[in-house]
C-alpha cells in the first residue's frame, strides 16, 4: 500500500529518529541487565523491532521483544502479548507505537501492563501529535507535530524504506 500526502519524515530521518530513541532508552536503563520492548501490533511492532536492533548494537542489555495485540477498532477487547506476563514482571518495559494520535491505543496498552508489577514503564512513539483524547504522553518521541484535527499522520514501513505522511 502506498500512501500519498505530504512527507514529514523520509527514510533517513526515520532511521535517525529510531537511533535517537534507542539511545534515550539505553541512557534511561544503563543500570539494567534486561529490558522489554513491547511493540503494538502493526507499525508499532515494526518500530519496536528497529529500536531493538539499535539497542543490541549499542548496549549489552539483554533486550526482549514483545508484540502487543490490541484491536484498534475495539480496544476494550482482551489484549494479549507474545510474552507471558511472568516474563516481564519486575523488569523495565517500553511500550512502542508508531503514532500517538488520540492516545486511545496507547492508553489501553498502558492499562494492560498496569496489571503486572513492572520495575519501570515508559512509552515511545515515532510521531507524537498534539491532539490527544486521553492523558497519555510519550516518554521517548521522534518528532512532535501540531496538526489540525482533520489531518492524520500515517507511517509506512516497507522492506527497505520508511516514510511518515501528513494526510
Amino acid at each position: 500500500m502506498t500512501i500519498t500526502g505530504n512527507i514529514i519524515l523520509d527514510n533517513t530521518q526515520i532511521n535517525q529518529k529510531i537511533r535517537r530513541i534507542a539511545f534515550q532508552i539505553y541512557e534511561s536503563n544503563t543500570s539494567e541487565k534486561e529490558l522489554i520492548i513491547a511493540g503494538i501490533r502493526g507499525n508499532g511492532y515494526i518500530l519496536a523491532e528497529k529500536i531493538v536492533d539499535v539497542l543490541n548494537e549499542i548496549s549489552d542489555i539483554t533486550v526482549s521483544l514483545c508484540q502487543v495485540n490490541i484491536n484498534k477498532k475495539n480496544p476494550l477487547e482482551p489484549i494479549t502479548t507474545s510474552l507471558d506476563k511472568d516474563f516481564y514482571e519486575n523488569k523495565p518495559l517500553v511500550l512502542v507505537d508508531d503514532v500517538l494520535n488520540s492516545g486511545t491505543t496507547l492508553i489501553y496498552g498502558v492499562k494492560h501492563f498496569l496489571d503486572v508489577p513492572l520495575k519501570r514503564f515508559k512509552t515511545a512513539v515515532l510521531v507524537n501529535r498534539n491532539h490527544k483524547k486521553y492523558p497519555v504522553k510519550a516518554d521517548f518521541k521522534g518528532v512532535s507535530l501540531s496538526t489540525s484535527i482533520k489531518e492524520h499522520v500515517k507511517v509506512e514501513f516497507t522492506k527497505d524504506d520508511a516514510k511518515a505522511f501528513l494526510v
